[in-house]
């Protein structure tokens, strides 16, 4: 049985209609957008702006974004062409089966579960920071004991929102989209709030130097420092154009939105045309914000004095800024913004390890739709109590470079991917096409894996052993239960 087996193209797409896997068809082009900038536009603009700022890039941080955006922006032109071209639930996993192999999609997909998973459980654990801020000085502010990982034993405001996200979720895409937009509204109002308000109060002064001089650190060593300094045998040290870069591997997992959006081609009524829409736009309007509202914070407030593990930095650039009143909005606005991050990162992962279930790689009881509402139940739930436990007991210090590396993982092998297709099925209908093909999705992987070596080692070995953890699962169950080995509907499963 060979490992890079690949799944035909219209196999893939005719097993949507199965009556027992079959999802509901209810999103448009808005509804793509909206749910694109409402997972973007979260923990990485709300938390990591002022982490980014005060420990790698200083007011440059904007930079990073940039930077970052453009490293996303190569690989959501290779999205679009896949999700236009292959409309079936799984993303990056579902494109790699297509055309790297099944071995290559495992990878891919249990990475994605990597990203989506530990990604839900980051972003709730950084949203209990600006919850704690909100009702800071009421009879509901949340005791000590509770409220984090780091001054108590656990997060419960973390653990407690990922399970009713989870209940939310089984009961229907069309819900969780109409949560969404309200959501989405309020946190891009908050974000717009804090750049037209705070540029009232931005000291030129504290922009200056943009770009800060190359200084040495201790914090970078051992196991902590970025790989790149290990292959280049570079001197730890932060800010300077290497930390611009460094930043900007470290906020990428504010972009992991658009990614998210691919997940949900299967549920989408045209996606040829709607998917390439909501991929771009949501990736154009979550850079927007992210760059001018990083500019606001480094400007309110000297980086300097920005704490790096403050979560609600926005909140607290207003307090300095002597506008309280002011923070506490930027905090309710930024909390319940915040949750529809966590619950579409749910989201993409319950759609992933269904998509693996149907192929048989996972057990096929996660496969399982619910009669009523036509959501993938089983896997949902499995995800959102897991998920829950480990936002209860996790910060999000710890798992966010272990969701960047992951993402940009996934980016690389989409890349590569186009490429791939391109050659062996050019006669397939391609609602969008990425353009400049070979030379930007070449581009695209190679900024990506740049990207990656700037991640700290450790991270590094995460990712090393949750692939190989990946690997013998693979090898024990998803090798031999695999669709192609057992169909169960038809003979064109096999490829």
């Amino acid at each position: 049985m060979s490992v890079l087996r690949t799944k035909d193209v219209e196999a893939a797409v005719a097993a949507t209609d199965e009556p027992e896997h079959r999802l509901k068809k209810n999103l448009g082009p808005l509804d793509l957008t909206v749910f694109g900038v409402g997972v973007t536009i979260g923990g990485g603009l709300f938390v990591l702006t002022g982490t980014a700022a005060a420990s790698y890039a200083g007011p440059a941080v904007a930079v990073s974004f940039a930077f970052a955006a453009i490293a996303c922006g190569l690989a959501a032109l290779c999205y679009a062409e896949f999700a236009s071209t292959v409309p079936v639930a799984g993303s990056a996993y579902t494109f790699s089966y297509a055309t790297l192999g099944e071995l290559i999609a495992w990878i891919i997909g249990w990475d994605l579960i990597l990203e989506f998973f530990v990604g839900a459980a980051a972003v709730a654990s950084g949203w209990s920071g600006y919850l704690a801020t909100a009702l800071e000085g009421t009879p509901l502010a949340i005791p000590a004991a509770v409220a984090n990982t780091t001054d108590g034993f656990m997060n419960l405001p973390a653990g407690l929102l990922i399970l009713a996200l989870t209940a939310i979720l089984v009961l229907g895409i069309r819900l969780s989209s109409r949560i969404n937009q309200v959501a989405v509204a309020i946190k891009v109002g908050v974000a717009l709030l804090f750049v037209i308000a705070g540029s009232f109060f931005v000291k030129a002064t504290n922009l200056v130097p943009f770009v800060p001089p190359s200084q040495p650190t201790e914090a970078a060593t051992g196991l902590t420092q970025p790989l790149i300094q290990v292959i280049g045998g570079l001197e730890p040290s932060m800010f300077g154009w290497g930390g611009v870069v460094s930043g900007a591997a470290v906020v990428f997992f504010a972009f992991i939105g658009f990614d998210v959006v691919a997940t949900t081609a299967e549920e989408t009524r045209r996606p040829q045309r709607d998917m390439p829409i909501g991929i771009m736009g949501s990736l154009a309007v979550c850079t927007l914000l992210y760059v001018t509202v990083s500019l606001v914070v480094t400007g309110v407030q000297n980086y300097r004095r920005i704490d790096p593990s403050d979560a609600a930095p926005l909140a607290t650039a207003m307090e300095h800024a002597g506008h309280p009143a002011l923070a506490r909005i930027i905090a309710i606005g930024a909390a319940v913004g915040i949750i529809v991050v966590v619950m579409i990162l749910l989201l993409g992962q319950s759609r992933v390890a269904f998509a693996m279930a149907r192929d048989g790689l996972l057990p096929r009881v996660f496969a399982k739709v619910h009669p009523r509402y036509r959501t993938p139940y089983v896997v949902t739930i499995l995800v959102g109590v897991l998920a829950a436990i480990l936002a209860a007991f996790t910060s999000i210090d710890v798992l966010a470079e272990l969701v960047n590396v992951g993402t940009l993982a996934a980016f690389i092998l989409v890349s590569i991917g186009v490429l791939v297709l391109r050659r062996t099925r050019p006669d397939l209908k391609r609602g969008f096409r990425t353009p400049f093909v070979p030379v930007l999705p070449i581009v695209s992987a190679l900024v990506c894996f740049y990207l990656m070596l700037n991640l700290a080692i450790e991270t590094w070995i995460r990712f090393v052993v949750w692939m190989m953890i990946g690997l013998v699962i693979y090898l024990l169950y998803g090798r031999s239960h695999s669709r192609l080995v057992r169909p169960t509907t038809t003979r064109s499963d096999q490829s």
